[in-house]
């Protein structure tokens, strides 16, 4: 806006080019809080596992089945001897009705079979304990004999 202003001289008048950054300034600080506080909520799907003082270590080779807090399911394998390239070892999107056929795949593809490949379950912690025992009892009835929950060690007891 253009301020009038009088010279103390005369009745002369002339505008003055001034520009008001305050309004600026306060939507730019509006933005910067928007993103700050919307770029912790959109981390890709991690995994955060709930805690505890010791836990034994997991097989070399196992079937990893990752249940997120918004009920889907990822399938991978944990094969240290697989070749980097391979297919299996990247995570799968599935759906509950089809764990089990996947599952049995990603064993029969390592090597081994439904029976004797272990299947690690890692749960986020947000997820309700039902939809765990759910899969748990899934993964049972399909034939599944070894299955463990993986937590995070937090290295105190």
């Amino acid at each position: 806006m253009a301020a009038l202003q009088q010279r103390s001289g005369g009745a002369r008048r002339r505008a003055l080019a001034e520009i008001n950054v305050v309004p600026y300034i306060d939507v730019m600080l509006v933005l910067l809080i928007i993103f700050m506080v919307t770029a912790p909520l959109i981390t890709p799907s991690l995994v955060k596992l709930p805690t505890v003082g010791s836990a034994s270590r997991a097989p070399d080779t196992v079937v990893e089945v990752d249940l997120h807090a918004d009920k889907t399911l990822q399938v991978r394998l944990l094969d240290p001897k697989a070749k980097p390239g391979d297919p299996a070892l990247q995570p799968q999107d599935v759906t509950a009705e089809a764990l089990t056929q996947t599952v049995a795949q990603l064993a029969s593809g390592a090597g081994g079979t439904l029976a004797d490949m272990p299947v690690m379950i890692a749960a986020d912690k947000r997820v309700e304990y039902d939809d765990v025992m759910k899969l748990l009892d899934r993964l049972k009835r399909a034939g599944v004999q070894r299955v463990g929950l993986a937590v995070a060690a937090s290295g105190g007891r």
